[in-house]
């Protein structure tokens, strides 16, 4: 794994990473648990937003280029699972949702391992954590989008599908200048052949799916989260896990010391598929 070692970069990356709040984290692709460990159905994402910057507003940035916007890889097929091998890379794609504490801490993780990661982000968590479109940028990963709400997208009516997609893709093209780099459907490993369609209306070319599950959203513990990724991930894979977990922020370190001990490098999934 190459590291980022100027001590300018180091301070930049840095400058985003927040602390892991205490309490219950909100669930990105599972049941909520409460503070008291009950089980209740999905619920949208809670958390006071990060601190906001003094300079500029979330919906005003002040950059001279939109953010990046998504590529067709002709060789790829239309649904992407994993990227090619033997090329020593991986990549680890986060389910955007939860508390904002966490997400930063997660990217601030990263950072410090010289890696980059995908964030597919759910619009009602964006709309609620404006900042953290940036934030994610800022730090060199890419921004994707999963859906508005949440739902379950393959089992939608055309037109609401549809609505859930654009829905998130304007509001990233409202923070960042573009709709994202990937999309990836919710509460789905795979998008079914309408809501693939509808994702290339869109404007996304490929559906983002993974070949390694973390299951960090069963609250499985940190080892056993770290077990699912080390146990299956190769060369070329795309692993899922979430904001929104103890358990992810706690596994994290460990994964990223074992991929850069088996010589593999943690990349954006535009890096590891281009």
């Amino acid at each position: 794994m190459v590291r980022v070692t100027t001590s300018d970069r180091r301070s930049v990356l840095r400058a985003g990473a927040g602390l892991v709040a205490g309490g219950a984290f909100a669930a990105a692709c599972s049941p909520f648990k409460s503070p008291s460990g009950a089980v209740a159905p999905h619920a949208p994402a809670s958390g006071s937003p990060g601190p906001a910057s003094p300079t500029r507003a979330p919906e005003a940035s002040a950059r001279p280029l939109a953010a990046p916007a998504p590529r067709a890889f002709p060789r790829q097929p239309a649904q992407i699972s994993h990227g090619p091998s033997g090329r020593s890379r991986v990549a680890l794609t986060f389910h955007g949702q939860g508390e904002p504490s966490v997400a930063r801490a997660l990217l601030g993780e990263a950072e410090r391992h010289g890696a980059r990661v995908t964030v597919l982000a759910v619009g009602s968590w964006l709309d609620e954590h404006p900042d953290l479109a940036r934030r994610i940028l800022d730090g060199g990963h890419d921004l994707g989008n999963h859906t508005q709400r949440h739902l379950d997208i393959n089992a939608m009516p055309e037109a609401e599908a549809a609505a859930e997609i654009t829905g998130c893709a304007e509001r990233l093209r409202r923070l960042t200048g573009s709709i994202g780099t990937w999309f990836r459907p919710s509460r789905a490993t795979r998008a079914s052949p309408l809501v693939a369609t509808l994702a290339r209306r869109a404007g996304y070319p490929h559906v983002l799916s993974y070949d390694v599950d973390s299951l960090d959203f069963t609250s499985p513990g940190a080892a056993a989260v770290t077990r699912n990724i080390l146990g299956g991930v190769r060369d070329g894979s795309v692993v899922s896990l979430h904001f929104g977990y103890a358990d992810t922020v706690a596994a994290l370190p460990a994964v990223l010391d074992e991929l850069d001990r088996r010589g593999l490098r943690a990349v954006t999934t535009t890096e590891l598929i281009g």
